[in-house]
């Protein structure tokens, strides 16, 4: 068997891949294998990026697809997490709208988007509907699956010691319970809330997916790169503050 590698060694080489990675690309554009025209240089996005910044259109688009991002994120998740919950802890919901998310669950997201432009026109509350349906279906059912699988004989063990009440239950036995999975949806929600926040941008939205459709319509790829990392970067700093918050909330895990 092979030796289990440790941290700062598996750091290096994530980052002797990632490099080679770039070494590649530069390699292949300067030498004519890929289209400069089509693929930008790596060694030029942080130019690219510089010029984005300092003229505030960085932060603009950034700020504005931020402000629907978060609205999405928050009423998508609020409202799964309750639904997925109420439906495991009552039958007759459950068996009272199971058709209807079966019906509505493979419904993807941007396919709703007539009806967003029809209802709320074309502003970022438009955006922030596409979001949250789904973030919805994520947290609905990982929020489902996760108070389902509590061993019932929690449950046993409230009751014996006086917490006969509903509420009760669903406050000291079911949510403590199934918050790692519950968690484990919110921190999908995130992803997939950035998957749709550029799609939801599209059709006219200012942000970040209307920055990087005016400029695919220049063919300025580079442009469109430094958004590409923009929303990667984003990803990568809203789940490592989520990672601190749910570690700090699960503390009581092994």
């Amino acid at each position: 068997m092979t030796s289990p590698l440790t941290r700062s060694r598996r750091t290096l080489l994530s980052a002797a891949g990632l490099s080679g990675f770039l070494l590649l690309w530069e390699l292949s554009l300067r030498s004519g294998l890929l289209p400069g025209s089509l693929v930008p240089l790596p060694s030029a996005i942080p130019r690219v990026f510089w010029y984005e910044l300092i003229d505030g259109i960085w932060l603009e688009v950034v700020r504005s697809s931020l402000g629907h991002y978060s609205v999405g994120l928050l009423l998508g998740s609020s409202l799964g997490i309750a639904v997925g919950v109420s439906a495991a802890l009552m039958p007759r919901f459950n068996a009272l709208h199971a058709w209807l998310a079966r019906l509505l669950r493979p419904i993807p997201p941007l396919a709703w988007i007539p009806f967003a432009i029809i209802w709320f026109g074309i502003n970022p509350a438009a955006a922030a509907f596409i979001i949250s349906i789904g973030v919805f279906w994520i947290n609905y059912f990982a929020s489902y699956s996760a108070v389902r699988s509590v061993d019932p004989g929690f449950d046993e063990v409230a009751l014996a010691f006086g917490q006969r009440s509903f509420l009760a239950r669903l406050t000291k036995v079911s949510l403590p319970a199934a918050a790692p999975g519950i968690l484990g949806g919110l921190r999908a929600g995130l992803g997939q809330g950035w998957m749709t926040v550029v799609a939801a941008e599209l059709f006219g939205i200012p942000g970040i997916g209307q920055r990087m459709m005016e400029a695919s319509s220049l063919l300025a790829t580079d442009i469109v790169v430094v958004y590409m990392l923009t929303i990667a970067g984003l990803y990568a700093l809203f789940d490592f503050l989520f990672m601190l918050v749910q570690r700090r909330v699960l503390r009581w895990q092994p």
